[in-house]
């Protein structure tokens, strides 16, 4: 299954969380792109974020973020 714009917004945002602290959330305003607030609307409804803002990650949100910055770390690389 191919990357949906969707997808990748949510991959965009996703990646935007650090892993340092469990305690760092971020907080999508009202005023933000409407394509970031329906990102963190479905990160929300798939259970990955706490709040419908943004907020802290899940469990499985702290997987997908892993998991988003080592493919973005892989495919942005340079080959040796």
């Amino acid at each position: 299954m191919p990357f949906t714009s969707e997808l990748i917004d949510e991959m965009n945002l996703l990646v935007k969380f650090t892993l340092s602290s469990d305690m760092a959330g971020i907080k999508v305003h009202s005023d933000a792109d409407p394509l970031v607030i329906a990102a963190s609307e479905r990160l929300f409804e798939k259970k990955l974020v706490t709040e419908v803002d943004g907020g802290y990650l899940t469990a499985i949100g702290r997987d997908a973020v892993e998991h988003a910055k080592e493919a973005l770390r892989i495919l942005t690389s340079q080959p040796h």
